[in-house]
């Protein structure tokens, strides 16, 4: 059997999680590939609203297993907080959640180490949600990162306070430096109870789970123009966020990649700083705000909102190779008469490209956009794709036309019911 991925093609917040959660029935396992608690994957049914940021989006299947992997980094703290709110719920996470002894953990002061690195850069701040994600892949890549497995190993509170006393060091901010007792006290309290948990060695499981005819469905975190090598650099996340992030952060091998699914908004969001061509100051963008909810799942900053951008699409599905994309969101273009895609760029010296730049940073660059009617109808009562309005098939053909790449799911409403297939 194959591996399939689910990937974000623009700066995240997509909608991976309906999507995930929508899926799940089809597959015996999910698993998380990259990321850790700068991810927020929303899923609302019954009339719920469920944020997940840690653990896999397919938790609420009792048949599946939901593996952490280990291009995952781990706030223990975190983590088992979310595993306490399901608890709440009725849900008991633990029975079906397993996690990669190769995951980094993120420790107290690598919390610090973010909001102090943060606070250094000023203006020039790259939008970190301050959990302490880019210091922990920086100590994974200098091999000094301390791991899950660790916490099975004798000696780990020697290691970690040396690692700790690196950190502090670096850290010239009292203040910063005077929250280190509380959190302490906390993730020494989460570390005790991440050993009570599935620990294991997950590349094996994954491996043993395809040879036994299992489907798997490799789940991904923030988007594709947030990878550390392909997106907005330097305003970008930590991870490999593309489809070979699933290959290193689970341990198979790239012949094992099945479906790659790409999901985006009919519009565009981004959280944070960095350059976003589409992006709209006006009543418009603001509308977008309202109509769409777009307040960060993690972070609860207002997303900055922007008509759709093809070339960065397109560079998306180029560089994933997607075989299949989901359209999230349409239902908040709704009561818009017309609506905007650009379709290139017009770049400083005049030249028009329908590529994207190297530099988007530190040149600006001008949107050329195509305009298309808009519609004004909610979710059919149907749930057909035939019963939705002309001008929004029209936009879903458009947009295939254009990419190459079929749509297969058109979301109309956060919850599973207002989800729509094309077949």
């Amino acid at each position: 059997m194959k591996v399939d991925v689910l990937l974000g093609l623009q700066w995240g917040d997509e909608g991976k999680g309906k999507v995930v959660d929508y899926l799940a029935s089809k597959y015996k396992v999910v698993a998380r590939f990259q990321g850790g608690p700068n991810a927020g994957h929303t899923l609302e049914f019954d009339g719920i609203k469920h944020v997940l940021h840690q653990i896999p989006s397919g938790i609420f299947r009792e048949d599946i297993k939901n593996l952490v992997g280990n291009g995952v980094v781990l706030d223990p703290v975190i983590f088992k907080k979310e595993i306490e709110e399901l608890a709440d719920l009725g849900l008991d996470a633990t029975r079906n959640l397993y996690i990669s002894r190769k995951t980094q953990l993120i420790l107290p002061t690598h919390r610090l180490l973010d909001a102090f690195q943060e606070k250094q850069k000023g203006s020039n701040k790259i939008g970190s949600t301050l959990k302490g994600i880019g210091p922990t892949y920086q100590d994974k890549i200098g091999r000094q990162g301390l791991r899950v497995g660790d916490i099975e190993l004798d000696g780990f509170n020697e290691r970690y306070e040396a690692l700790r006393d690196k950190h502090l060091s670096i850290i010239d901010d009292l203040e910063i430096k005077a929250q280190l007792t509380e959190l302490e006290l906390l993730f020494y309290k989460a570390i005790e109870y991440l050993k009570t948990l599935k620990i294991i060695d997950s590349e094996y499981l994954i491996n043993e789970e395809l040879e036994s005819g299992a489907d798997v469905l490799a789940e991904g975190a923030q988007g594709s123009l947030l990878d550390v090598d392909f997106g907005s650099y330097p305003f970008v996340t930590s991870s490999s966020t593309m489809v070979s992030g699933a290959c290193s952060g689970l341990g198979v091998a790239p012949s094992k990649i099945g479906e790659v699914m790409g999901v985006f908004k009919a519009y565009c969001t981004r959280v944070g700083s960095g350059p976003f061509p589409t992006e709209l100051f006006d009543e418009t963008g603001e509308k977008l705000r309202e109509q769409g909810h777009e307040f960060g799942a993690t972070t609860g900053r207002p997303r900055r909102c922007g008509w759709l951008d093809l070339p960065a699409l397109k560079y998306a599905i180029m560089i994933n190779g997607v075989t299949q994309l989901f359209m999230m969101k349409a239902d908040v273009l709704a009561g818009f008469d017309k609506i905007n895609v650009c379709m290139g760029y017009t770049l400083p010296d005049g030249t028009e490209t329908d590529k994207l730049p190297y530099d988007l940073v530190n040149q600006s660059v001008k949107p050329i956009y195509k305009e298309l009617p808009g519609w004004n109808d909610a979710m059919p009562a149907s749930a057909q794709y035939d019963d939705i309005s002309q001008s929004l098939q029209d936009y879903v053909k458009f947009i295939e036309d254009e990419v190459g790449v079929p749509i297969k799911i058109v979301s109309l409403g956060p919850d599973r019911s207002e989800t729509i297939i094309r077949s």
